[in-house]
């Protein structure tokens, strides 16, 4: 079995080839135009989707040296994401797999993220029932893993992403973008105790990224009134302030649902996953709680296709049927 993943959901043009279960190559494409906005632009996203995909699939050929007709199953990410970028690698991947006649199989994005730690993972350490919290930009959610493909959602954001406040908590300070990862070098300079924030508290395993933004843009005006290069002169324990409050507001939810399901493994995952101060703390669970952690390597946190052509493996195992009639969606259904 060689499987060939696209992925396209957001501004990452991505193509993997996976021989089952093993990544042999992954490209991914980070796309630079816009920087400029300080945002992903929807169409831009598509069109530069569009202009780099075949050059990204010429590479990932060639890095894990496989030919074309070597591949035995397409696999694409169906969505959640941009609708314009999905339909830029559905189309694409429809294409290919029709000219080549190999079966396609559709791949929810969501359930990429839930896999990727486990990718270069001997599946006889991996345990179930597991608890899986996926924190990226687009997304927050704290699964309870029944098995590779069964998974319960526990809870989820009611409006903001913690990577989307990351971002955003950015862009108030006139940092660049993507803001996370400026936030989490800032913080390593930063004290963390600087600053406090508003935080919601929310019942159940839901979380709410909001009002925290709320309350960082108001401080932020506040003191800016005061001294206009408040932020120049305290830029790195606003960061850390910022980056703890976060953190803090993940780890509560996590350890909750800990506390209530007693798991003897939990994994994260998602653009999250590779901020320090959220993997540091995730890490001081296994010492304190005795609960073994799987994370990520840092080049499977952000979107890949890797973790799309992982997932497409274990639907196959699983005797999965699809056809070419599926089509992108935007949004992952919580209900």
């Amino acid at each position: 079995m060689k499987i060939l993943s696209i992925e396209t959901s957001c501004d990452d043009t991505s193509i993997a080839i996976l021989q089952e279960d093993q990544v042999l190559s992954s490209i991914v494409y980070s796309q630079k135009v816009h920087e400029a906005y300080r945002g992903v632009v929807p169409e831009l996203a598509s069109r530069d989707h569009e202009a780099k995909i075949i050059e990204v699939l010429e590479m990932a050929l060639d890095a894990s040296n496989t030919q074309i007709n070597e591949i035995t199953n397409i696999a694409v990410t169906q969505g959640p994401g941009l609708i314009g970028s999905l339909m830029v690698g559905v189309n694409f991947a429809k294409g290919l797999a029709l000219s080549l006649d190999l079966p396609i199989i559709p791949v929810n994005h969501i359930h990429g993220h839930i896999l990727s730690p486990f990718i270069g993972i001997p599946k006889e350490v991996i345990e179930f029932p597991h608890i899986s919290f996926v924190v990226s930009g687009g997304h927050t959610f704290l699964f309870l893993l029944r098995n590779f493909l069964e998974y319960e959602i526990l809870g989820h954001t009611i409006d903001d992403a913690a990577g989307e406040a990351f971002d955003k908590s950015a862009k108030m300070l006139g940092l660049g973008y993507p803001g996370g990862p400026i936030i989490d070098k800032l913080a390593q300079d930063g004290n963390p105790e600087s600053f406090t924030f508003s935080k919601p508290n929310l019942e159940g395993y839901n979380f709410s990224f909001s009002g925290l933004k709320t309350s960082i843009l108001y401080r932020v005006q506040k003191e800016i009134k005061q001294d206009e290069n408040f932020i120049e002169k305290h830029k790195n324990d606003l960061a850390a302030s910022i980056q703890l409050s976060i953190v803090d507001m993940l780890m509560k939810k996590l350890n909750q649902a800990i506390a209530t399901h007693k798991p003897s493994q939990i994994s994260i995952a998602g653009g999250v996953a590779a901020n320090s101060g959220f993997r540091k703390a995730c890490e001081s669970l296994e010492a304190t709680k005795k609960i073994k952690l799987f994370l990520p390597k840092l080049q499977y946190c952000t979107d890949n296709a890797a973790m799309i052509g992982f997932s497409a493996y274990h639907q196959i195992r699983d005797n999965e049927i699809f056809d070419q009639k599926f089509q992108p969606f935007a949004k992952f259904s919580v209900k």
